[in-house]
């Protein structure tokens, strides 16, 4: 027997039966095959196995250890359980199992053997027969298995060096042979291009797409243009753009030089209450403006509304793509660690450590913003621009957080599938740059898509029986994001995805000239697999796992009749009467003003520039109406017209957004996300120790153990009953606090301390579907929590308390920050 004290082992040649063995295995021509148990996709090959292996199974998963043998192919690390059910050859092909792991998804491999552990590169060598093996993923996964003593040393040592071999590190030129060894086959081409698209969902590809969406929204007065149908006037627009029908395309086509890469101001959605929201760049200050460009210009940005535009300046409260990159490295520090060097965050630290990331004030600053976007969009009568400089990356997060907090139709799977099809996918977020998977331009990195899942977490953590799909769903789209398979996150925009996959030849004809052709069935280079769409998620997961991405909800009603574009649920309550017609306002840190030079062509100072304008000079009187329309809407206890209560179903209005509680206590963390890895296996890897809890763990259960014992000293001594003070309710902002802090478990009020609330629906807290009752691996469902009171900025680690159904039933929602408003004659804000 090999002995690892004594010997080296190196990588070696693979014998000439394993060779042939793989050779006979690319021959057959089979959807699928099953070789030592392993359902193979058409055209892999296994590399290597080992028999006798057991995987550490996580929280999700129930704890403790499953046998059975361990695969390296050269598309994924399987593992098929000792007692799991046979594959079925006919089914349709699964990229990765539930055991599997991508090797484009590994960032390292490490091995621990007696009391030591090493980091396996393609050059390393093995001093000692490994015991374990951990290998560390970029989705913030850590895999650990366990070779059983029977295991021969040579297929420990083979597997391992296989996949230290085989994975795909961190280079130029790794993602496509990473996709040939997927999808590369005869077989699995033919597979892909017969599979058909979801027909539930709104791809926005076509003119009919956004015709569709313009019918669902009720927006009246817009249309959808084709001038970028050849991607001359923006390379970063999509095909088709939704302007206002009274712009004609020849009149359009001027105004793209006056923005930042003709990202001209367009429509993204309409309120129910008949305000429109807008994307657009900044504006190119040194291009001179005709006359017909500025009334053109004028036109596209107050669209349909004839009072009032608002922008919303993006840039100065959020944070830069460098800030989002910085923060996420370091929470992937924080989170995995690293068992194969001795630097670790001490447990009294690791708290603080999380703050110091800045990730969750991310977080917080873009729902902070977006509640804000949605209480102006609430008031009716005016349009809201969301203003960046490249319009690429925040604007994407705060009007899909919009969106998902005003449409329950995006809060749908279906619905939440289309949203980011139109706002990241077809609006041109650099979803190549910003994930990097060619590793080829680090200063672009950025995972902006990342952050807005977390933000959309924190919505559905507050406001779980208003959500259709769960967390499950949102932890398969994070894992998808870092599987380089998918066109959906494999270029910058439709321009370079037509480039790919289509061919655009060109044909003339009389009305409409030369236009380009395309041809989908069509692949430029044959040697390219063709790309599926993130959102086939058959192909990606087992019906199983899919069955978890919903929850039933309760329906939606239709909307109510239209009249003149409005909805009629009294429209004119929170009408501006003081504000003049076609003013523009910048709102930018929760304050509102009317800056000189906000539209280039009004800051000439009295040349004759701006006389030509037929708009209105915004004027400082009329900004205490947007004041009043916002804090109105934003400090009152309860929306005007709303008499029910608001508790953690949000209100009972469907039209009425969910504002979020940002204050510390109610800002969760994605524990299940970015925690799944590290306290299963970081430290503590062995069966020796899989009985024994996390430190962090232990630290929660004495917490607990200890709010518990104070909980029932205050009901037996009726003089500490007396002493507890209620709630206390201030009409400040919940969001403005001063100190930060991070706690394992939210407060928990004594009981007595508030009237019990009626129990909810059974909809409202029971997170699985009615198909029956959850597995045994499934983890326990997250109560919703939000706090109503304090002045401290804490984070929950472990989730909510159960004891929040004693809280009162009052509810703030958040206020723009607290920065100094211009004065105002008209009424106040009580009055």
């Amino acid at each position: 027997m090999l002995t690892g004290s004594k010997t080296t082992f190196k990588v070696r040649q693979m014998l000439p039966d394993i060779k042939e063995r793989m050779l006979s295995q690319s021959g057959v021509n089979s959807r699928s095959r099953d070789v030592f148990g392993l359902r193979c996709l058409p055209g892999e090959c296994v590399l290597q196995r080992a028999v006798m292996v057991r995987k550490k199974l996580t929280a999700r998963e129930g704890r403790g250890w499953l046998s059975g043998t361990l695969f390296c192919t050269h598309f994924r690390v399987a593992f098929v359980p000792q007692d799991g059910p046979k594959p079925d050859d006919n089914a349709d092909p699964v990229l990765l199992g539930d055991h599997d792991v991508a090797l484009a998804s590994i960032e390292k491999v490490v091995v621990v053997g007696p009391n030591r552990t090493k980091l396996v590169t393609s050059n390393s060598s093995l001093k000692f027969t490994p015991e374990e093996l951990v290998l560390y993923c970029r989705d913030l996964r850590v895999v650990c298995f366990l070779f059983d003593r029977l295991t021969p040393d040579t297929q420990v040592l083979e597997i391992t060096y296989t996949i230290a071999k085989t994975y795909q590190p961190p280079k130029p030129g790794s993602v496509l042979s990473f996709q040939n060894a997927a999808l590369g086959s005869v077989e699995m081409k033919q597979f892909l291009s017969n599979r058909r698209r979801d027909t539930h969902m709104n791809w926005h590809e076509s003119s009919s797409d956004w015709e569709q969406e313009l019918e669902r929204c009720g927006a009246t007065g817009w249309r959808v243009s084709s001038v970028n149908d050849r991607f001359e006037m923006s390379t970063s627009l999509p095909r088709y753009i939704v302007v206002p029908q009274k712009v004609l395309d020849t009149e359009l086509k001027k105004s793209f030089a006056h923005f930042n890469e003709g990202r001209i101001p367009r429509w993204c959605w309409r309120h129910p209450r008949g305000c429109d929201l807008l994307r657009m760049a900044s504006f190119q200050n040194n291009i001179y403006h005709e006359k017909d460009d500025i009334r053109n210009l004028e036109t596209i940005l107050f669209g349909c509304q004839a009072s009032l535009c608002v922008v919303v300046e993006l840039g100065e409260e959020l944070p830069s793509p460098a800030d989002v990159q910085l923060a996420h490295s370091r929470l992937r520090a924080l989170c995995l660690g690293d068992i194969s060097t001795s630097v670790s965050v001490p447990d009294d630290k690791w708290l603080s450590t999380l703050e110091g990331t800045h990730w969750l004030d991310y977080t917080r600053s873009c729902l902070k913003k977006a509640s804000e976007v949605a209480c102006l969009l609430r008031g009716g009568h005016l349009t809201v621009a969301l203003q960046e400089p490249d319009d690429r990356d925040l604007s994407c997060v705060v009007s899909s957080l919009v969106q998902v907090m005003c449409d329950p139709h995006c809060r749908t799977q279906h619905g939440f599938q289309s949203l980011v099809q139109k706002e990241w996918v077809m609006a041109g977020h650099r979803f190549n740059s910003r994930l990097n998977y060619h590793r080829d331009n680090d200063k672009e990195e950025a995972p902006v898509f990342l952050l807005f899942l977390d933000c959309v977490w924190q919505l559905l953590s507050q406001y779980p029986a208003r959500f259709q799909l769960t967390d499950d769903f949102l932890l398969a789209l994070h894992d998808s994001v870092h599987l380089p398979l998918f066109s959906s996150f494999l270029a910058n925009c439709q321009r370079e995805r037509c480039k790919r996959s289509q061919s655009l030849g060109q044909s003339y004809t009389p009305v409409n000239g030369w236009r380009d052709m395309l041809h989908p069935d069509f692949s430029p280079d044959p040697s390219d697999p063709p790309l599926p769409p993130v959102w086939d998620w058959a192909l990606q997961y087992s019906k199983r796992r899919r069955d978890r991405f919903t929850q039933p909800v309760a329906p939606v009603p239709p909307l109510q009749p239209l009249l003149n574009g409005n909805l009629n649920t009294n429209p004119d309550t929170h009408r501006l009467t003081d504000t003049l017609p076609g003013s523009v306002f910048l709102f930018s840190r929760g304050a509102f003003s009317c800056p000189a030079n906000l539209v280039p062509w009004r800051s000439s100072g009295g040349s004759g520039v701006y006389r030509k304008s037929h708009r209105r000079a915004a004027s400082s009187e009329s900004v205490p109406g947007l004041e009043r329309l916002l804090k109105a809407w934003a400090l009152s206890e309860f929306p005007q017209g709303l008499t029910s209560t608001v508790g953690t179903q949000g209100p009972l209005d469907t039209y009425e957004p969910l504002l979020p509680l940002l204050m510390g206590p109610c800002m969760g963390f994605w524990r299940e996300c970015y925690l799944r890895g590290a306290l299963h296996a970081q430290a503590f890897s062995h069966p020796i120790s899989a009985n024994h809890p996390h430190p962090v763990e232990r630290l929660a259960r004495e917490v607990q153990q200890l709010k518990d014992k104070l909980a029932q000293a205050s009901q037996t001594d009726p003089h500490l009953g007396a002493k507890t003070a209620e709630p206390r309710w201030s009409d400040t902002n919940l969001n403005q606090n001063t100190n930060n802090g991070t706690f394992l478990f939210p407060a928990q009020r004594p009981h007595g301390t508030a009237a019990p609330r009626a129990a909810p629906p059974p909809t409202s807290t029971n997170r699985q579907t009615s198909r029956g009752p959850p597995p045994a691996s499934a983890p326990p469902s997250r109560p919703s929590y939000k706090d109503n009171g304090g002045g401290n900025k804490h984070t929950f680690l472990f989730g909510h308390s159960s004891a929040t159904e004693a809280r009162p039933e009052k509810r703030c929602y958040p206020t723009p920050s607290n920065a100094k408003l211009p004065k105002s004659n008209g009424p106040s804000i009580a009055s």
